[in-house]
């Protein structure tokens, strides 16, 4: 019998994972990682793997009658989740967490203690396909308003060996039905949206906090000319493409064109200004074998964008251009550009400024 480790937030998605693997016969224990949160007494009612939600996870184990861990990740999940959430935001750039956890803590870390606990496979709770073929293949999930294959762009075909995700062929409402019809308690237990180590997602309040000698300062804010138009509150309060909260009085709607954080200053213009076609990624990583130099795929820029037809020219130091066939509104550092060929997820990278740091 195959023992599986059940990556389990406290959440409906893990625990019916949890319960089917059960139910195909494979021999299932359930872990929840204790992570690092703004509130070191983890004493908060929502996000992700605080008490009640290993409260949760320990009750639905309970449920299935399988064994439940505990893993405290806090310091593992500061340094390479936390420190560079907070790093990327004061490089002017917007960082996606969940990548970088999806990445680093689940994928890597999880999965190593997994294995040296004798484990052949963990599972997670992810709206994702794996395809079994003459290679291993990552695919979208069936309900595509629910696919989180974005997020696990840098699994590999090693990782995916290891791998199992139950719910890629249903969509959320099975599994909620399938929740509710086993009593399992988190059944109708919501969805946690915001950044799980931030209250309320004040992102300037934390990374005020985070660390006292570094300063949010105000600093102007320009038009593409250069003429000043109003004053920001600080940098990390704005993002590529962001309209509400620049206190501007202008005829038309103005919108964040650039961050920078070298002279302390936006540049905003109209939404049509937003519009681009090129952009560069780096850190470039592949789920198979790396295709060829240039080629033609569906190209993602954040997690809800709809993917834009695009020529991907493989450059020197796992970095590349990106051409899209059409312009395409707001491209951001410090985003994730994950590439598709048609369900398949071929790999992707970390946006970047015009070329900088490639």
């Amino acid at each position: 019998m195959k023992k599986v480790l059940v990556a389990m937030s406290g959440g409906v998605d893990s625990s019916v994972a949890a319960m089917l693997l059960k139910e195909q016969g494979y021999e299932v224990v359930g872990a929840t990682m204790r992570l690092w949160h703004a509130n070191d007494d983890k004493k908060r009612p929502g996000g992700c793997c605080s008490i009640e939600d290993i409260s949760d996870a320990k009750r639905v184990c309970n449920v299935l009658n399988i064994a439940h861990y505990v893993f405290n990740f806090e310091s593992e999940f500061k340094k390479f989740v936390v420190d560079n959430f907070v790093k990327e935001y004061f490089c002017a750039r917007t960082p996606n967490p969940c990548i970088i956890c999806n990445q680093k803590m689940k994928f890597e870390i999880f999965l190593q203690r997994a294995i040296a606990m004798g484990f052949d496979y963990i599972a997670t709770g992810h709206y994702a396909n794996v395809e079994h073929a003459q290679h291993l293949r990552l695919k979208k999930s069936t309900d595509k308003t629910k696919d989180q294959s974005y997020a696990l762009f840098r699994l590999d075909e090693r990782k995916l060996e290891r791998i199992l995700f139950p719910l890629g062929e249903l969509s959320k409402k099975e599994v909620r039905q399938i929740a509710q019809n086993a009593n399992l308690p988190v059944a109708q237990k919501p969805d946690s949206q915001e950044i799980c180590f931030i209250d309320n997602n004040d992102y300037g309040t934390f990374l005020k906090n985070y660390d006292p000698l570094t300063k949010i300062e105000k600093g102007d804010i320009l038009d593409k000319n250069g003429k000043k138009l109003g004053v920001h509150k600080g940098l990390a309060y704005y993002t590529v493409g962001q309209r509400s909260g620049l206190g501007l009085s202008t005829p038309e709607p103005r919108y964040v064109l650039s961050i920078n954080s070298e002279n302390n200053t936006l540049v905003v213009g109209k939404k049509e200004d937003t519009y681009s076609k090129v952009c560069f990624v780096k850190d470039v990583s592949w789920v198979n074998a790396k295709p060829e130099n240039n080629f033609i795929a569906d190209v993602k820029i954040r997690y809800l964008h709809t993917a834009a037809r695009a020529q991907v020219k493989s450059k020197e130091n796992n970095c590349a251009q990106i051409i899209f066939c059409e312009p395409q509104m707001a491209i951001t550092p410090g985003q994730s550009a994950v590439f598709y060929y048609g369900e398949y997820v071929l790999g992707g990278g970390v946006i970047v400024k015009n070329n900088e740091n490639m």
